[in-house]
């Protein structure tokens, strides 16, 4: 036997059950059950180039490798953590040479292809454009921010989904009956433990499959035992990508819940971080910026307690500062609503960036020198102190380009309900006065 020969090498239980069939391929019938028009694509063998978006072990690989067997496809991976340019100019040397020599089509497959910088990117685009290569990426990552418009604009998207527990059972059982090296074992597991296993891998088949193979070599009989999935689970499993889609799905879920007033469903994705080994303090920072954007000053406690829960967290650590941090996303999911602040600050932005630098009345200017007073800096400004509820009808703060402009809206909920009673009351004073200091015919008071 020659030193190279690899065929009796190890392969993992996720490579030894790669399905090599769509009807063997467990879950996405979203995409890929009948009728639909990736199957259609792939049994009619009408490839085109694609993105396979998705959390990890739910089949991308497997799927590109299965696709390029049943259309009969030269098939070259690429990893994107690994590769460069010069890669890639090489595996579309082979994909040409393949194309001459036996007039077979290629499926070049990038693992990971949100790795790739713009420029790698890029120098796939001649070769899917004239059909050297069929391009199929993998990828944890949304596409539409982690890849080029010009490459999403040539490959169609398709979204795979985390598999079901009972899912994970079928890939299980299967792999128990079919898998070589474990179907001569004849072993089996209740339903119980196939369900605590497919539990602890959290929609990800490969990770169901390797904690399943550790399991089998732990048996010392034919029977998997609650005792072993114990012994082989000892720390928690779950799947938590910091700073992938599930995270921002889940903080997102979370921002929802709150603004929706549901403190149950606040506390259930907050919990859900937290179990996945989301750092509590980022959480915190989180429901500090939803006390200012979704309760504002509808209630302004709000926001102090957001930030007592921070600070809680920074002191004292876990477990004190979790529940600190789950008090104030309770109140703050129970406390009234307004996002008037927000939405006034995001137009007052809009304004300040769109507009020309317009110069500051000279009523507001301070006369901080001689020269500056004589030039009339401060000139006609009112004291609001001197008049009746400190408050100077008919004066405006704004330059005059933008003299009525309004972006502060209360909502009649909580505080800002007796806000717009006193904006409002302000507002009729204005209307009232008959020194308005933009008045057209009055324009000398701001040179």
């Amino acid at each position: 036997m020659s030193l190279f020969d690899d065929s009796n090498a190890y392969q993992p239980l996720a490579a030894r059950m790669r399905p090599r069939s769509l009807d063997d391929f467990v879950g996405q019938e979203h995409i890929l059950g009948a009728g639909k028009p990736l199957r259609k694509a792939i049994e009619t063998s009408s490839l085109h180039s694609m993105v396979l978006w998705g959390p990890p072990g739910v089949g991308k690989t497997t799927l590109a490798r299965m696709v390029s067997d049943i259309c009969d496809v030269h098939f070259q991976s690429i990893s994107a953590v690994l590769a460069g340019v010069k890669d890639i100019r090489e595996a579309i040397a082979v994909a040409k040479q393949q194309r001459q020599l036996t007039d077979r089509k290629t499926l070049l497959f990038i693992d990971e292809a949100h790795r790739f910088n713009k420029s790698q990117q890029d120098a796939f685009l001649p070769y899917v454009e004239d059909g050297t290569v069929i391009f199929v990426g993998a990828t944890t990552e949304n596409p539409s921010f982690e890849l080029n418009n010009a490459l999403l604009s040539r490959a169609r998207i398709y979204k795979l989904q985390s598999l079901s527990v009972d899912q994970l059972v079928k890939v299980m059982e299967r792999a128990l009956k079919q898998a070589p090296g474990l179907k001569e074992m004849k072993l089996d597991a209740d339903a119980d433990v196939l369900n605590k296993l497919a539990l602890a891998a959290d929609g990800d088949a490969r990770r169901a499959l390797n904690i399943l193979e550790v399991a089998t070599d732990l048996a010392t009989t034919t029977l998997i035992t609650e005792s072993i999935v114990e012994e082989v689970l000892g720390s928690d499993f779950k799947r938590f990508d910091k700073g992938g889609d599930i995270f921002y799905e889940q903080i997102s879920a979370l921002h929802k819940s709150v603004r929706g007033s549901s403190p149950d469903a606040s506390l259930y994705w907050f919990a859900r971080m937290l179990d996945g080994g989301c750092d509590p303090l980022y959480i915190a920072r989180r429901v500090v910026r939803m006390a200012s954007e979704d309760v504002g000053n509808a209630d302004p406690r709000a926001l102090q307690l957001a930030l007592n829960a921070w600070e809680v967290q920074e002191r004292l650590g876990s477990p004190e500062g979790e529940l600190a941090i789950a008090q104030a996303i309770v109140y703050l999911a129970s406390a009234a609503k307004s996002n008037a602040v927000y939405s006034a600050f995001s137009e007052a932005k809009a304004d300040a960036h769109s507009q020309p630098s317009l110069e500051v009345p000279m009523h507001l200017r301070n006369a901080a020198t001689k020269m500056m007073e004589n030039m009339g800096y401060g000139d006609t400004y009112q004291y609001a102190h001197n008049y009746d509820d400190a408050f100077v009808a008919g004066e405006s703060y704004f330059p005059r380009e933008l003299a009525d402009r309004e972006y502060y809206h209360p909502v009649d909920r909580g505080l800002e309900a007796r806000i717009a009673e006193k904006l409002d009351y302000l507002k009729k004073l204005n209307a009232a006065s008959t020194s308005r200091r933009y008045d057209e015919s009055d324009k000398a008071k701001d040179p």
